[in-house]
């Protein structure tokens, strides 16, 4: 049974912070042999979230939420993981379904946007985002803007 936080950053434990960071750093630096700068500074800005599943007391599903001072910008979704652990259990659809809960609660006129790993877009077309950019690359990966209407 996953349980499940969506926080404000202001909510944010310390041990909470240290374990989004550790499994952002494993899976998208380490596993997929990305060196970037993951710790960006949006972290702890303005009304931006986190969503946070937990299993068994591990981290085991991520994602965040940045919303923009500009109340034209739309709400930006990313850093979705699933540990490595967890995978081939259908939570990145469960991580997604609670993302979307958070933004609809919190923001229910904004837009959406995310930008997907390319090979992922098919996913994330499942919850009504559709592609508004090309294929671009990012870090050495490919990656596709996708947005979603309010």
């Amino acid at each position: 049974m996953i349980q499940w936080q969506d926080l404000h950053h202001s909510e944010l434990t310390v041990p909470e912070l240290y374990a989004l960071l550790k499994l952002r750093c494993e899976v998208f630096v380490v596993e997929q042999a990305c060196p970037y700068q993951d710790i960006d500074g949006d972290d702890l800005l303005g009304e931006n979230r986190h969503i946070l599943g937990w299993k068994d007391n591990q981290l085991v599903a991520y994602a965040r939420i940045l919303k923009s001072d500009d109340d034209f910008s739309p709400v930006v979704i990313g850093r979705v993981i699933i540990s490595s652990q967890a995978r081939g259990e259908k939570l990145g659809y469960a991580l997604m379904e609670q993302t979307l809960i958070s933004c609809q609660k919190q923001w229910p006129d904004k837009a959406l946007y995310l930008g997907a790993q390319a090979h992922l877009q098919p996913f994330y077309a499942r919850f009504g985002f559709a592609p508004v950019t090309e294929i671009y690359d990012e870090d050495g990966i490919p990656h596709i803007g996708m947005a979603k209407e309010a």
